[in-house]
């Protein structure tokens, strides 16, 4: 069952979406802003909840000042909720929040890719099960699909890549301080040889992949195949095993 907190930002997602099932400049628009405001809320709501249940707290005042702009508000959910942003890129959701400020400022004439809308879709459906734990099917068309599996996958891909890095960075601690963020956990755990060296080069391909299509350098209907997603859910299974297996953690 959804959290009751939860359905606003959900119900504004999926109005978004059903805006495109008549595909037009002006519901590629409206569908951006949507989004946009889906995203702004949702983060909004989270960093509003009770200490019970989210285990952060912040004054008052500091949410105020939080919520007078979109990069404060992005930057104050890095600062409290950093373990929820794992495979969330929040300089991305930036990038998307400027093309919807152009729109909204500047909007009289002025269109968006579907394609850009359809990965800002799919990057507010990560930010929301990451905040508020619970998946939320987006009514998207087959064209847009693959492209959803891809982001889903690669989020998990990167949140055991961190669990991993994590574990290990503790475990050489041994109780003492141990690093909990690592700029590049895959590169940290290729120097530990706890992945191989061609996962490695698989993952970092696969990056430059994601952020090509995130950035809308290329376009995901060309980039994002049936082969890619094998090669991505490869490399994760791989690791998921690796992680399973006792002793395989060096040093172990």
């Amino acid at each position: 069952m959804q959290s009751p907190w939860a359905s606003g930002p959900a119900e504004i997602l999926i109005h978004a979406l059903g805006l495109l099932k008549k595909d037009s400049d002006t519901n590629r628009r409206l569908a951006m802003m949507l989004i946009d405001n889906a995203v702004e809320q949702m983060s909004k709501t989270y960093l509003s909840l009770p200490k019970r249940i989210t285990g952060i707290k912040i004054p008052r005042k500091n949410l105020l000042e939080a919520f007078d702009s979109f990069p404060a508000l992005l930057d104050t959910l890095e600062e409290h909720a950093s373990s929820k942003l794992e495979g969330v890129d929040l300089g991305s959701i930036e990038f998307y929040h400027r093309i919807r400020n152009q729109l909204y400022h500047e909007g009289i004439g002025l269109t968006v890719e579907r394609e850009k809308v359809d990965i800002y879709a799919e990057l507010a459906s990560v930010l929301f099960r990451n905040l508020f734990g619970q998946p939320l099917k987006l009514p998207v068309g087959d064209k847009t699909e693959l492209l959803g599996q891809f982001i889903e996958k690669w989020n998990q891909l990167e949140n055991a890549l961190a669990r991993s890095a994590r574990e290990i960075a503790r475990d050489a601690a041994k109780g003492g301080m141990h690093r909990t963020r690592f700029p590049d956990p895959a590169r940290f755990l290729a120097e530990k040889g706890f992945i191989s060296k061609p996962d490695y080069n698989r993952i970092t391909q696969l990056r430059q992949v994601r952020n090509s299509v995130v950035h809308n350098e290329i376009s995901y209907n060309e980039a994002i195949t049936l082969e890619l997603l094998d090669s991505l859910s490869a490399v994760l299974n791989s690791l998921e095993i690796r992680t399973a297996v006792d002793g395989e953690k060096p040093g172990g």
